[in-house]
């Protein structure tokens, strides 16, 4: 008699793979940020003799030195004297400006005598950045603000001036209306002074008186 075929049970199974942090990929690391400090940096000598000189180390004029360098933000900003790099710039007894918008300035015109040298010229200084990474992560997303341009379409209509069926009454002219103007003219008499009275003469009848007896 043949035996009967063997049965199969299908059982479900769950794989859990687990994954070192050696193997994720680089898109689930956030990149490192943080200002990075750069070198010493002089692109700019003043002259003593010129009152209108100074000593300029300005973002502009590193720009200008060096095309290539790159800076997407200035964090923060060290200024110092080349000659007294152990000295603050608040000590040299000299006006300078020093700040992350511009970079440093010194005019020799601001200068006065009494500081750390005897002459009322500017030092020689350098400075030192600290940048963000030029990497689009870690630049702030620039608003873009959309400009929809539209065209305005040319159509031409050609209308067609309205037939009027109506004939038209005419209009009876009018004749001007001549307006005769009558002067009247009053006089007044003055009133008369003369008074006339008419006196009626009274007729009296005698009657004669007889003297005869009868």
């Amino acid at each position: 008699m043949p035996r009967a075929p063997p049965v199969y049970e299908l059982v479900p199974c769950t794989v859990v793979c687990v994954l070192s942090v050696s193997d994720c990929p680089s898109c689930c690391l956030l990149p490192d940020c943080s200002c990075k400090w750069t070198d010493w940096i002089d692109v700019s000598y003043p002259d003593g003799s010129d009152r209108n000189s100074g000593d300029y180390e300005t973002f502009e004029n590193i720009w200008k030195n060096n095309p290539s360098w790159e800076c997407a933000k200035v964090e923060n900003i060290s200024c110092r004297a080349e000659k007294f790099p152990s000295i603050s710039i608040a000590d040299l007894g000299q006006k300078v400006e020093c700040n992350v918008d511009v970079g440093l300035i010194c005019n020799n015109k601001d200068q006065q005598i009494g500081g750390i040298i005897p002459m009322p010229v500017c030092l020689n200084y350098e400075i030192s950045v600290c940048c963000t990474p030029n990497i689009p992560e870690c630049l702030p997303t620039p608003s873009t603000t959309s400009t929809t341009t539209s065209t305005p379409s040319s159509t031409t209509s050609s209308v067609s001036p309205p037939i009027s069926t109506t004939t038209p009454t005419p209009t009876a002219e009018k004749t001007p209306s001549s307006t005769t103007t009558i002067t009247t003219t009053t006089t007044t008499l003055p009133p008369s002074t003369t008074t006339s009275s008419s006196t009626t003469p009274q007729t009296t009848t005698s009657v004669p008186v007889s003297t005869t007896p009868i």
